[in-house]
């Protein structure tokens, strides 16, 4: 029996990167929204105190403390989750390009994607 393959060209790499995007933004907004709902449900009554800035613990500054966070249901870490895959969502379509690319064989494309890649990679690791 034979299998439909499906035809690899622009279009079809155009319409998976923009299904990235809305579906990584709409994630992203939806997780940073029902944290923050989470967290004015159990902080709005708090009065607000804007003489000592309070920045994230540092539990919520890594991913391992934001997942560990999000498991117990912190809001704070809920908020922290859904910008991280806001952050991750750009990152993800620059990887997906690299694979269209190769699948095509365009090794200009793919070899500046790659760069892109890891130009983009040094600066979220290297930024500390």
């Amino acid at each position: 029996m034979k299998t439909l393959q499906r035809d690899w060209n622009d279009k079809r790499i155009e319409d998976t990167l923009s299904m990235m995007l809305r579906t990584g933004v709409i994630l992203s907004a939806a997780i940073v929204v029902l944290g923050a709902a989470a967290y004015l449900v159990r902080h709005g009554l708090e009065p607000a105190d804007y003489r000592v800035f309070k920045g994230e613990p540092s539990s919520l500054r890594g991913v391992v403390g934001v997942v560990h966070g999000v498991t117990l249901w912190h809001s704070r870490a809920m908020m922290q989750l859904g910008l991280l895959i806001l952050i991750a969502t750009p990152v993800a379509r620059v990887a997906f390009s690299i694979y269209g690319f190769a699948r095509e064989r365009d090794r200009m494309y793919t070899g500046f994607t790659v760069i892109v890649l890891g130009i983009l990679l040094l600066s979220l690791v290297g930024s500390r």
